[in-house]
C-alpha cells in the first residue's frame, strides 16, 4: 500500500492510499483523484521521504529531549482544513436539507410561519440576495462531494 501526499491546486492538502504507484497514476489521468475539502480534480503528488526504520542512533533519554520539528507539533485534526471539516460535517448533522426549497422555507420560518430550525439547501445568487435584502440570514457553505455520501 502507498500513501501519498497529495495537494489539489487550490494548496489543500490530504493524504491517498493507492494499491501502488501505477494505480494512482491511472486513477488521477482518469480523474477519479479529487480533493476531500473542494473537489477538485488537479492534483499533485508532494515529495516526500520513505520512513526508514534503522533504529535510533540517540539514546532514549536524548531521544526524548531532543524537540518535535515544527510540523509534528501541530496535530493534523487541527489543520485549518481538518477544522473545516469537522465545521461542516457539524453543520450536516445538526440541520435539515431542504433542497431547492431554501429560499422559500427560510422566508416561511421569517415571518413565522412555521417553526424555526436549522435548514440547508439551494439557492440561487438573485434567492440569496432577495433573502439578504428582507433580512434573511444566509450564508453559502460549499459542501464537498465526498461529504454529499454516506461515509464508509
Amino acid at each position: 500500500m502507498k500513501v501519498l501526499d497529495l495537494r489539489c491546486s487550490h494548496g489543500h492538502g490530504f493524504e491517498g492510499w493507492f494499491a501502488s504507484n501505477e494505480a494512482f497514476e491511472n486513477q488521477l489521468a482518469g480523474g477519479l483523484v479529487e480533493c476531500p475539502v473542494c473537489a477538485d480534480t488537479r492534483i499533485v503528488k508532494l515529495l516526500s521521504a520513505p520512513r526508514l526504520n534503522l533504529g535510533n542512533a540517540k539514546a532514549p533519554a536524548e531521544a526524548a529531549a531532543s524537540p518535535a520539528p515544527a510540523a509534528a507539533q501541530v496535530p493534523a485534526e487541527q489543520s485549518p482544513e481538518a477544522r473545516w471539516m469537522r465545521a461542516v460535517r457539524e453543520v450536516l448533522a445538526k440541520t435539515e436539507d431542504v433542497g431547492d426549497r431554501f429560499a422559500d422555507e427560510a422566508r416561511k420560518m421569517h415571518y413565522g410561519e412555521t417553526e424555526e430550525r436549522g435548514i440547508r439547501g439551494q439557492a440561487t445568487r438573485e434567492q440569496t440576495e432577495a433573502l439578504l435584502d428582507e433580512g434573511i440570514p444566509v450564508m453559502p457553505l460549499p459542501i464537498p462531494a465526498a461529504l454529499k455520501e454516506t461515509l464508509q
